[in-house]
């Protein structure tokens, strides 16, 4: 098989005695590393190796991996730094098994996962899958409420896996699995710094593959600790998607536009309101200020209602349902921002590919 020969570098006859291969880029986070796998070696099913590249981080994970060097099929690679896309091909041209599951060194698997993927493949077979995430009962309240707003229908979180949908399922890097000879055959992950998984994601579903959410396999993800790691990744995401627009034209749907127009929309009310404010302050007596206030007000009280109630619902945390207002805003807000700052430089000025806070966003 050409596909498996490509990626088999190292042993470059192709190999199926393995079921699993899980690929696992890390950047500096020891200690997440540990967390996951830790959680490896709880799986019911153990038909699977570990890989662990190690993206140039200047905090390795080396200790921690020979700790679980007894327990688990295990192998470490230590390489210079070129972003997770990059990392993980690396990792899959190491691998052995017949399937490639990637994942984010920040995330924990349920002990059931890999018998959930097992019974999923055993019903129906495909050539890629995915699978949601939630938060752990050990994350802060920042940390639930950015699972949240990621993973919510109410700020279109729906996109990234579940039950409820809003388009087609694309699986993402932080729970990711293909056949490794279709990976092979794709070419693997691209150079794209940012939106790299979705890349692929659309390039398997252009190749014909057959590709299939898995509701049961999901994980716990941690993503960003803070609601300022969180603006520069959403606000990378909505440059990403103009990239990816500019390199599939059919991939931009109407849901990839909510965030800019949510964004738009609280622009305009926020001027509204601060509109009203001047009128009320000019002239008292007038009842148009404080119309004009409550008229621009109203929506974003009532959405940040919606979201308070769900997330607290959800959470069991009045804390985490106020949290989740701020960042329901900024998930929208900062994909919105990110999107129209990468449309006018992309499609308006004509400028090549770009991103931004590339030296801080994988910190």
């Amino acid at each position: 098989d050409i596909g498996c020969l490509r990626f088999n570098t190292i042993n470059p006859i192709c190999t199926t005695d393995m079921k699993y291969s899980f690929i696992i880029p890390v950047y500096n986070r020891p200690d997440e590393v540990d967390e996951l796998l830790d959680s490896l070696t709880r799986q019911e099913c153990r038909d699977f190796e570990v890989v662990v590249v190690e993206d140039g981080s200047a905090v390795p994970c080396r200790d921690v991996c020979d700790r679980y060097a007894d327990r688990l099929d295990l192998h470490y690679y230590n390489k210079e730094n070129s972003g997770p896309g990059q990392s993980r091909n690396y990792g899959a041209e190491r691998a052995q098994g017949e399937y490639l599951i990637v994942l984010d060194s920040d995330v924990v698997l349920p002990p059931g996962y890999l018998s959930a993927v097992d019974a999923e493949l055993a019903e129906r077979e495909c050539d890629a899958f995915g699978g949601p995430d939630s938060a752990h009962p050990s994350f802060t309240p920042v940390q639930k409420a950015i699972s949240y707003s990621m993973t919510s229908f109410f700020t279109t979180g729906g996109i990234r896996g579940g039950k409820k949908k809003l388009d087609k399922f694309y699986p993402r890097s932080f729970n990711m699995g293909i056949r490794r000879d279709v990976y092979g055959r794709l070419g693997g992950f691209s150079r794209m710094r940012f939106g790299e998984d979705i890349d692929f994601s659309i390039r398997i579903f252009k190749a014909g593959c057959r590709c299939r959410l898995f509701p049961a396999a999901w994980v716990w993800h941690k993503r960003r600790t803070d609601f300022r790691k969180f603006w520069r990744q959403v606000y990378n995401s909505g440059i990403a998607r103009i990239n990816l627009y500019k390199k599939y034209p059919e991939s931009l749907k109407l849901v990839h536009l909510l965030p800019m127009v949510f964004t738009v929309g609280v622009a305009l009310l926020a001027v509204m309101a601060l509109v009203g404010a001047g009128v009320w302050a000019a002239c008292p007596q007038t009842t148009v200020g404080p119309w004009l206030m409550a008229l621009a007000l109203a929506p974003l009280v009532l959405y940040s209602l919606i979201i308070c109630i769900d997330a607290t619902r959800s959470a069991r945390s009045l804390r985490v349902g106020v949290l989740s207002i701020a960042s329901a805003f900024i998930q929208l807000t900062g994909y919105g921002c990110g999107f129209l700052s990468a449309w006018w430089k992309r499609c308006v000025c004509g400028k090549s590919e770009f991103s931004a806070y590339e030296k801080t966003f994988y910190k």
